[in-house]
Formats: C-alpha cells, structure tokens, sequence
C-alpha cells in the first residue's frame, strides 16, 4: 500500500490546481477514474469570468459588480463573503493562467478577450474561441507534468477510510489490474465533480456519477443544497451535447415554431443573455405550451452572426451541429432543448474546502461552498474550479505540520479486504436484478419528476420509487467476473451514490415550498425568505439519511426582487 502526504481525487481544474498548490513542499499525489485531460473540465466551453475590464463595454467592471451579479444570479442563496473572495481572486486567475501559457482569445490591442454571459451586467468572460475548458486543463496538466506529480489514472475510489472523524485513506479499484489497492495519506482533496448521471438527458459525461460525494456521505461528510440542479437552456435536441452559452453571448437568437425570439416574453431586457434558470424554464414553457417544434425543442440562429464570426469564435460549436446533428449553424439554426448541466450542490465545505472531517477537503462541482446558490451564472464554474482548488491547497499547506494525526494504514488494508468480500458476494448471486436496469428508471424518474418544473405529487412519488429503487439495490448482482477494465463493477458500486444522492435531491425539493433559481415549484411559484432563505443539510444517521436547516451569509447583499 502507498502513502502520501496529500491524495488529491479528480484529475480535472479543481484537482489538478489543488495538487498544483501543493506539489512543491509535499509528496503529493492524484488519483483519477480517466487521464486526467479527459476529465469533464475539458467540457466546458464557453469561458471563465473576470473583471478584467477589457472590453470596450466592460470597463467600468469591477470585482464588486461581478459579486454582486453572481449573488443576484444565485437567487440570493449563495453565501456572500464566499462570493466575494472568489470574485477578488477571478483576475489573479486569469494572469496565473494566462503565465502558464494558457491561449485565451484576444482584442486586437493583445488583451483578453471578453464576451457577455448570461445574468451579467459587463462582458467579463475570458475566453478561448469554445474550447476554453479544454485548453485551460492542458495548460494546468502541463504543470503537472513539469513538477512530476504522481498520477494514478484509471483508478476508481471506491471507498473513504474514515474512523472517528478523521480521514485515514481510499481504496481503489484499479481497472488495468482488476484489483482493488489501498492508498494512505494525511490530507485528501475530493474533486469528483458533479452527478448528472442521476437524469437521462444531460451534458455530462458517462464519468459524472457523483461518486465522490455519495462516498463522502457515507463516511460522515455532511452535503448541502442538493435540490439545486442546473439545466442548461442550450443543449443539441437528441444528444445533449452542450451548445455553450458563449453562442448567445456572441449574438445568437433563440426561436420558436413561429420564427419569434420568445425571449421577450420572460427577460424583455436582459433577452437570451438571462441567468440560465429563467432561459431554461422559458424554452420547456414554449414546447410545453405547442410552440416549439415536433419533437420537443427550439432554434438557436446563429445565422446572422456570420460564417467567419462563427468560425472563429464558435468554431467547436459549428463541428458538433455538423458531427452530431447534421446541421452547419452558418445556414440553419441549431436545435436545441433543456439538458441537466450542474449541480450547485455537493459537499458541504468552508471557503478554503475544509469539511467536517478535519483532514478531508473538497473542491470545484462536488463542493458547496456556497458561491453559486440556487442558480449558477455561466462562467463561474471554471472560476470556481481553480479558485478553490487554490484556497484548499493553501489551507492544507499552512495545517499540515500542526496536524500530528497519522493515518491507520490498518484501517485501509481493512477497508480494502472488505471490499474484495463485497465484490466476492455479488458474483456468487445467483439471480438478481441486473444495475443497469435500477439505473435507468432512476435516470426517468429524475428526469420526469424532479426536472425543471416540480410539484408536490411528482417529487412524493419521486421520492418513494427511488426508495424502492434502493431496496432493488440491495438485490443487485454482478454477471461478469472481475478483472482488467470490468466496469460492471465500477457501473454497479457507483449506483449506490446516485440513488442516495438522487433520493436526497428528491427529498430537498420536496421539503422546500417554494420557487428559488432552478427549483421552480408550479404549486409553490414565489419566493419565501421568511421561510426558506437557508442551506438543506444532508448527513448520515445510522443508515438514514436526515435533513436539516443552516443559515445563509446576507451579509453584504440584502435579497431583493430578481429581475431581468
């Protein structure tokens, strides 16, 4: 079994900069379920916001503003001394990045280039064409390189060692070998990203299970906020692939069958350029209201923009409509429909990442700090990602020496067995219900009645089937034998984490009567802060997952009306 000094899990931006952070003084080491360049990071398109002030439009913005527009963005559920720092670091980010050779688009003048997105008063997301995901990961992966980071890919954690409030270490299922490992250390940092697997139509990848967070509830974790779950307005009609938010950002219309931009009708100032739940609810309200087109969806025109504005600013976007969808966006509009998209919740950490468990960290999608609230603005989430990967690695710099506490490397190598004897007794079962099946009516019924529009009955029944689901769950067996790249393995312990997660994301919107950013009640249309401007709690008691209620930092911001 190896040691380290600090475990950073998840080989995306908020993993990678953790480890970054730390490399130089510890031994450090990343763990991660794909190369860490095919972590979901390399997804994200359309930019990561900054008050840089570069655009000729912008230049009045400030770090203040753009606080102040992601507080508002979040339907006032972030916590805003949370929001603050994390917009006062945004621009030292940027330049971080930009020194480390990351290739951002510029002005003619060789600035940053900055395009408008959705629910901000100033253009401030810089941006690279829409790959900016994609490039800023391989510029953070250089870094990894260069300093000769330890990285143990294709690896999966399936467990958290954890005795008496303290983290000891994970055990893995290594799928090259086949086997599961052990790894100790004194410090770890979770950065699993999101768990969009839960719903059927989603722009996240087959990886994004939610894993990471269901493992960190079960080892005593507490997790905040689940019922908030992002839909993107803008995702190609019948993959889900994710048309960014930078297509409206550069001008693109939205249209229904009647060739109208609808937008008018829910955002008559801010128009495609609302926060992202407004967009999303008022694309579902055309097609269920018969004004979007057979099938379900709507046009996003990019035709007058132009095809040598297209080709160089959206050129991803062109090669995904023309690849996925056979339509070249220079001549027809793209279709496009509501996809789930992110989760503003996850595990419940402070501003440098810190958990309940002194010595276990979080950072980046699997987190909740709260920066985003109940409703993520576009461009916040790659600030987010490297913002906190940051701060927890400075944390655990600056605690290391006085935490004495070493991990039981006992507790792991126990752990380990105990998994090897769990596997052993799914593949002596003989009948069962096969994982995939559980899955995928956990994946209908999130997305049938805990989607963008909710109501008391659905989310009752939503509640109790996933119940069901996890009793069919405890039946589940396993037909293949273990061995290298069995991911029926892999596919079959990860479902443990959606249904929790599923079930506590049904139980939250259940609880809260009311309408607040992505959680939008039909029978609860308005917004209560008398009664629920506060965080959902989720730990585990026994075998019982119980919810409770914690206070949200207004402490610079007073809630007001929301509007665009």
């Amino acid at each position: 079994m190896n040691k380290h000094d600090v475990i950073v899990v998840g080989g995306g931006l908020a993993g990678l900069r953790a480890a970054v952070g730390l490399c130089r003084q510890y031994n450090v080491a990343v763990v991660s379920k794909v190369h860490p360049v095919r972590s979901h990071s390399v997804a994200a398109q359309g930019g990561v916001n900054a008050a840089l002030g570069n655009a000729p439009e912008g230049r009045d913005d400030t770090p203040e503003r753009h606080a102040f527009d992601t507080v508002k963005g979040s339907d006032y559920l972030a916590d805003q001394s949370a929001v603050v720092e994390m917009c006062r670091m945004a621009p030292e980010m940027i330049y971080e990045f930009e020194h480390w050779g990351a290739p951002f688009s510029r002005l003619p003048d060789g600035r940053i280039a900055q395009r408008p997105f959705g629910g901000g008063g100033f253009p401030r997301t810089c941006y690279a064409a829409d790959r900016t995901g994609h490039l800023m990961l391989h510029t953070l992966y250089e870094q990894i390189v260069k300093h000769q980071v330890r990285v143990y890919d294709e690896r999966v954690v399936t467990r958290i060692v954890a005795d008496d409030g303290q983290y000891h270490g994970l055990v893995l299922w290594n799928l090259k070998t086949g086997r599961f490992e052990g790894l100790a250390s004194k410090f770890c940092v979770f950065a699993t990203g999101g768990y969009g697997r839960a719903y059927r139509n989603s722009t996240n990848a087959l990886i994004n299970t939610g894993s990471g967070i269901g493992m960190a509830l079960r080892a005593g974790i507490t997790l905040k906020d689940l019922e908030f779950v992002q839909f993107h307005p803008t995702t190609q009609f019948g993959t889900n692939i994710l048309i960014t938010e930078g297509a409206r950002g550069e001008g693109a219309h939205l249209l229904n069958n009647q060739g109208l931009r609808f937008m008018e009708r829910y955002a008559a100032s801010a128009m495609e350029l609302a926060p992202r739940d407004i967009v999303a609810r008022a694309i579902q309200t055309e097609i269920d209201q018969g004004r979007g087109f057979q099938g379900g969806y709507v046009q996003l025109d990019l035709r007058h923009l132009g095809k040598e504005r297209i080709c160089k600013r959206l050129p991803g976007i062109r090669q995904i409509s023309i690849d996925f969808g056979d339509v070249d966006p220079v001549d027809e509009p793209i279709p496009v429909q509501p996809g789930q998209h992110y989760s503003m919740g996850g595990i419940d950490t402070d501003v440098t990442g810190r958990t309940n468990v002194p010595n276990f960290y979080a950072a980046g999608e699997c987190a909740c700090v709260s920066v985003h609230g109940a409703n993520r603005l576009g461009g916040n989430s790659l600030l987010d990602t490297v913002v906190f990967g940051r701060l927890a690695a400075e944390a655990i710099a600056g605690r290391f020496s006085d935490f004495d506490r070493k991990p039981d490397a006992a507790l792991v190598e126990a752990g380990v067995r105990s998994q090897i004897e769990r596997v052993e007794r799914l593949s002596g079962r003989g009948d069962g219900v096969p994982h995939h099946e559980i899955r995928n009516r956990l994946q209908t019924l999130c997305t049938e009645k805990v989607g963008i529009f909710r109501n008391q009955e659905d989310l009752a029944e939503a509640v109790r089937q996933i119940g069901l689901l996890r009793r069919q769950y405890q039946d589940v067996t396993l037909k293949t034998a273990p061995g290298p790249f069995n991911f029926e393995i892999v596919n079959l312990l990860e479902l443990e984490s959606l249904l929790s997660l599923a079930e506590i994301t049904a139980r939250g919107a259940l609880a809260r009567q009311e309408s607040r950013g992505s959680h939008s009640r039909t029978d609860f249309p308005e917004r209560n802060d008398a009664e629920w401007l506060s965080h959902s709690i989720a730990r585990m008691e026994g075998d019982e997952v119980v919810l409770s209620y914690a206070d949200v930092d207004v402490s610079r911001y007073e809630p007001q009306q929301r509007t665009y």
